[in-house]
């Protein structure tokens, strides 16, 4: 579903761009551009269990995470270097993202017991990224980004008491900060009044950002890495 709601537009914004004359002519004659972006994130972690823990200890008998979507808004500035160099801003991005972490127990084998920890932090997002761009062709282009990412948690719950939590409301902390690399690639379309980016990119943490206070929740992970996977739309005048 998600990929016909994406070719969609794709084909009537190609059939627009290439049915008219050059827009924008002197977009790369600008040294700055401003605009904003709207995106589609799906956020996974990069995770192992602990060494040292049996995944039978406890009557633990898997450990699992779900990725979940999420979205982003954010204000973008770019300063040309040149009309295929690039550096892009999105300062500041506010990314709403979502996993799960399951947790299945074993105490009997016709009683199986099933933990869903959720995992919502809202990160205010500081990425710096440079654009390599092809020579127009018309009124598109292509690209490749990449960069890195500093992110701080503004729903941090690392204050929140475990110790005296029962396990049903006791939670998956993680850290307040994160940092990482990011990596993706797009297509510029020129339209009349404005440039329309629509971009996929990958990003990965570089922190292990599991707050462990060593609960039956945080005892069987070792670390947990970000991967958050981000389709974006962005407006550039």
């Amino acid at each position: 579903m998600l990929r016909r709601i994406l070719i969609i537009p794709f084909f009537f914004i190609s059939i627009s761009v290439f049915s008219q004359g050059m827009n924008l002519h002197d977009f790369d004659m600008k040294k700055w551009h401003f605009g904003f972006s709207l995106s589609y994130n799906n956020s996974d972690f990069f995770y192992n269990r602990a060494p040292n823990h049996s995944f039978f200890q406890d009557s633990l008998q898997s450990l699992n995470v779900a990725s979940k979507p999420g979205f982003t808004l954010g204000v973008v500035s770019s300063i040309n270097l040149s009309p295929n160099f690039k550096i892009r801003f999105a300062i500041p991005s506010l990314s709403f993202q979502e996993r799960n972490i399951e947790y299945t127990y074993l105490n009997s084998p016709d009683s199986p017991e099933f933990w869903v920890k959720s995992i919502r932090p809202v990160y205010l997002d500081f990425p710096a990224m440079m654009k390599i761009r092809t020579n127009r062709i018309n009124n598109m282009a292509v690209y490749c980004i990449t960069g890195v990412r500093f992110g701080i948690d503004m729903a941090s719950n690392k204050d929140v008491d475990n110790e005296s939590a029962s396990s049903t409301d006791q939670i998956v902390k993680l850290k307040k900060t994160d940092f990482g690399i990011e990596v993706g690639g797009g297509f510029d379309f020129f339209l009349e009044y404005f440039k329309l980016g629509v971009e996929l990119k990958l990003g990965v943490g570089m922190l292990n950002i599991h707050l462990n206070e060593n609960t039956r929740f945080d005892q069987p992970i070792d670390y947990l890495r970000s991967k958050v996977w981000t389709f974006s739309l962005t407006f550039e005048g």
